[in-house]
């Protein structure tokens, strides 16, 4: 019997496959530095944990609305007002199990078979897939670390069509840890504008900018309608597994997740939601700062090093050109044997589009950031 052609042509992850790689090797004795993760090395702060507690000891475990519940989404319109200035309501909300669940209700609300989406790439390696998966087209618009991984209207010209049904925009980025200047989201919007386009924004990491402040797409005239806006708990909380994301839409559009959400997985974890109304008043200022201290020693290590590379300017990541070092190698093989040999774990960037060049997470402590860099400088440069 046949199985899903949609599902059958999506690749295997490259990055799972590696970082299982790494995994095991450590697991047996090896010594391997992992750069490779994405998602922040801190552990969920006290004060959100006892509120899960608190809710299992009162017995808040039965099914909620299916949008969250009414506290936390009230407290997401209020996080939304004091940190982006944006004006939503609680029926805007929609508390999804993690960011990708809310991409994903994003993409099934306004794509029609046949309708493209614009992926600036580098991009994380689900955006496509997810498209997919709701019959949609995609269209990759490259950019490169010389223009700071910045599109501009003249290369959207060149893509857009009549199919055209969205942008997608990640900022700060994963993988490459741009962020996006207000005169570029200000082009978007005007090209959205122009061109009657939504623009889906994933600003899951907004808490990790260092050098230029975060500012959300949907703040500019005319925007409220058109931006879906996509965030969640896990990197500025530190609470990755607790799958706790969001989106802020118009009302149209989010009774429209709303439908999907409720036809898939129906709610959010119950006990998760009382963590995550908790986190809303939890300061974790001091993950930035460590993050900060460790993408300055990175891009230090690097430069010392030799590498090619672009400075982040949010996220964990970074991305170094390994063209120089590769041979005939693809870029997988390479860091196949990077582990191997050097044992030092990145991820391969093919998948984000970018072959040629490594992802490196600086979500580990900065003796394990000094350890792997010297490796790899002994291993590619030195020999």
């Amino acid at each position: 019997m046949a199985l899903s052609s949609t599902v059958e042509s999506m690749k295997t992850s490259t990055t799972l496959k590696i970082d299982t790689l790494a995994k095991e090797m450590k697991n047996a004795g090896k010594d391997v530095v992992l750069f490779t993760a994405g998602e922040p090395d801190f552990p969920t702060p006290e004060p959100i944990k006892m509120a899960a507690k608190a809710a299992i000891d009162c017995n808040f475990t039965k099914y909620t609305n299916s949008n969250g519940i009414q506290e936390l989404r009230m407290g997401i319109v209020k996080k939304l007002q004091k940190d982006n200035r944006l004006n939503y309501t609680p029926d805007q909300i929609v508390v999804s199990n993690g960011g990708k669940q809310a991409l994903f209700n994003a993409f099934g609300a306004i794509l029609e078979v046949g309708d493209e989406v614009i992926v600036i790439t580098p991009a994380w390696v689900s955006y496509v897939p997810q498209i997919k998966m709701w019959k949609g087209n995609v269209v990759l618009l490259n950019t490169f670390p010389e223009t700071g991984y910045l599109p501009d209207e003249k290369s959207l010209e060149k893509v857009v069509s009549p199919k055209t049904k969205a942008i997608l925009i990640n900022s700060p980025n994963n993988p490459t840890g741009a962020i996006y200047p207000p005169r570029t989201l200000e082009m978007i919007a005007n090209f959205a504008k122009k061109h009657d386009l939504y623009v889906v924004a994933d600003e899951i990491y907004e808490k990790l900018s260092y050098d230029l402040p975060h500012v959300s797409i949907a703040s500019f005239d005319g925007m409220a309608e058109r931006a879906i806006i996509i965030n969640g708990f896990s990197k500025s909380y530190a609470m990755t597994g607790w799958r706790i994301g969001y989106s802020a839409s118009s009302q149209i559009i989010a009774k429209e997740i709303s439908k999907i959400q409720s036809h898939t997985t129906s709610n959010v974890n119950s006990i998760a939601q009382m963590a995550a109304l908790k986190a809303l008043d939890i300061d974790t200022s001091y993950m930035a700062k460590e993050f900060r201290e460790r993408r300055d020693l990175t891009v230090d290590l690097l430069s010392k090093a030799g590498f090619k590379f672009f400075k982040p300017q949010g996220a964990f990541y970074v991305m170094i050109d390994m063209r120089e070092f590769m041979s005939e190698k693809s870029t997988e093989e390479f860091c196949l044997d990077l582990i191997k040999m050097a044992g030092v774990a990145m991820i391969p960037a093919d998948d984000f589009y970018a072959p040629g060049f490594v992802r490196m997470s600086f979500s580990t402590s900065k003796q394990e950031i000094e350890n792997g860099i010297k490796r790899m400088k002994s291993y590619l440069i030195a020999s």
